[in-house]
């Protein structure tokens, strides 16, 4: 008997059996993985001005990385007031968005703003996206979008000029979302504000307006998860087609928030080579909504004490996310703030000079004190 159970032990150890040919036929069929080589990503940072907007003189700026605790490298812009005294400290602000948008656009463009205004500003690219690593590209993580926010706090909170304990974040679009799912988990951002907010998650499930219901998404699942098989051959690179309309393409049926984000995003107005919203010949990653669809943030929107401020459109379809998130948090000290006559891509630039910076600024400056 002592010997049976022996060979029996062995036997699993070795992940072979004794019962049956069945299993050892599939092993010896089988090639044997002896050795795990992934190639080191390299990407080229640019670093010459290649923004969408103009260049401050009131601000010194610079490209930096660090890594988020995934070991993912996060490409982002640095934007420092200018005449800051040697052993000064001062408040910092971490922003990122819009989704599918690169640092070089819209959080560029809020950060350097806001940089111009007193704080130490960082604006970065995402997790597999624009300058930053990770493979494959153009893929979203409702968890790594998140950790990202606080890895930027992490490196804001690492510079001499910056003080630990007054390090706020801001979220555009997709990003508020995470932005405000970042504040419910990470007690250090002292405030979290948000503009012409996204929840990804709640949109990708339930659609525009919550219209998918539970049928519809369990076809939607299926479709995405049919569309691994070829995505697996292709270390889940493959791209979906573009996701904004090109001039041509748009007729007088299309809505007028797709009209929009055509216009900044495949126009001079907001174009940018590295933009996963820009790309003529490809979007996201085939299998990019997965996570998104069944992994809801704001889960414990109701815990969450960080001051928030909360920016949207009067006019911009999105707004539901934004007043539904602010019902939704349980911080006393909560305010939103809808912009008169502002539709949703408005607050992406200062076109329409819609953008309330003042708002933002005394948001900061009087949570970060």
């Amino acid at each position: 008997m002592k010997l049976k159970l022996k060979q029996i032990t062995t036997a699993l150890l070795l992940g072979s059996t004794l019962f049956g040919a069945t299993t050892m036929s599939y092993a010896q069929n089988s090639s044997n993985a002896t050795l795990i080589e992934i190639p080191a990503q390299s990407i080229q940072l640019t670093q010459n001005w290649d923004k969408v907007f103009p260049k401050s003189d009131k601000v010194e700026h610079r490209k930096v990385t660090f890594k988020n605790r995934f070991g993912i490298t996060l490409a982002a812009d640095l934007y420092l007031p200018k005449g800051i005294k040697a052993g000064e400290k001062l408040p910092a602000i971490a922003v990122a968005g819009a989704f599918g948008a690169v640092k070089e656009q819209i959080s560029g463009l809020y950060a350097q703003t806001l940089a111009e205004r007193g704080f130490i500003t960082v604006a970065f690219d995402g997790s597999f996206t624009g300058e930053s690593s990770g493979l494959p590209r153009n893929m979203a993580s409702p968890e790594i979008n998140t950790e990202d926010f606080s890895a930027a706090v992490d490196f804001l909170g690492s510079l001499p000029e910056v003080n630990q304990e007054k390090i706020g974040i801001l979220g555009i679009c997709g990003w508020g979302g995470f932005a405000l799912n970042a504040a419910m988990t990470d007690t250090r951002i002292k405030a979290v504000a948000t503009s012409t907010m996204y929840d990804m998650t709640r949109v990708a499930a339930k659609g525009y307006n919550d219209s998918v219901d539970a049928d519809a998404r369990y076809k939607m699942k299926q479709e995405l998860n049919n569309a691994r098989w070829a995505a697996a051959k292709n270390g889940y690179a493959d791209l979906l087609p573009a996701n904004n309309l090109r001039g041509e393409q748009i007729t007088k049926d299309t809505p007028k928030f797709i009209k929009d984000y055509s216009d900044y995003y495949t126009t001079k107005r907001g174009f940018h080579p590295r933009s996963v919203n820009s790309n003529p010949d490809g979007s996201w990653a085939t299998t990019m909504t997965i996570g998104l669809i069944n992994m809801p943030i704001l889960q414990y929107a109701n815990e969450m004490k960080t001051p928030a401020l909360i920016v949207h459109g009067e006019n911009a379809h999105s707004r539901y996310f934004s007043e539904d998130a602010f019902k939704a948090i349980g911080s006393t000290d909560k305010e939103l703030y809808i912009v008169p006559n502002a539709s949703h891509t408005d607050l992406y630039d200062d076109v329409n000079g819609k953008i309330p910076y003042d708002k933002f600024e005394a948001f900061f400056k009087a949570k970060l004190n």
